[in-house]
């Protein structure tokens, strides 16, 4: 487990956008999804710390070093009128587990969703990744059993769109 003095979670700032896409390639490689990767830098400065910023993002060093990061942004849950955080993105590069570092993410994304009186966390994960699974099941999550997650992207969004 991690010591305070070995772990520190921070905010990322623009200057972090080329380190984030680092890990954010290392990730997809990680889940099998490298082709799917088409941010760039300037994405990443624009989106994230740019003059509308569409997701948090948390930085964890380990002895000063770059070893994990976490993306969240703003949801709404109808059933509970309340908001809550989405995790886009959790990631601790392979030398950095077991030390606690996905746990400290988890935990601060947590804390933020606390402090802002949001009801509720959750994320997805591949069904073939058990490892996620079960650090998942161990921090308490549950599983939302019966639910598939379906999404519009590039062409598909852009034909949809243009039916108004």
């Amino acid at each position: 487990m991690a010591t305070p003095s070995e772990l520190a979670i921070r905010s990322a700032t623009a200057e972090d956008a080329p380190l984030l896409l680092t890990m954010i390639h290392e990730f997809a490689a990680h889940v099998r999804l490298s082709n799917r990767v088409i941010a760039t830098e300037s994405q990443l400065r624009q989106t994230l710390f740019g003059p509308e910023r569409y997701a948090d993002v948390l930085l964890a060093d380990w002895s000063a070093e770059p070893v994990g990061y976490a993306v969240f942004f703003p949801s709404y849950s109808t059933f509970r009128a309340q908001p809550g955080l989405f995790l886009e993105d959790l990631f601790v590069r392979q030398a950095a587990r077991g030390r606690g570092v996905g746990r400290a993410l988890m935990a601060r994304v947590a804390k933020v969703a606390s402090d802002r009186g949001y009801g509720r966390l959750e994320w997805s994960t591949l069904d073939w990744n058990e490892a996620a699974i079960g650090f998942y099941c161990h921090l308490g999550a549950e599983a939302h059993r019966g639910s598939t997650i379906f999404g519009l992207l590039g062409d598909a969004l852009s034909r949809l769109a243009d039916e108004v």
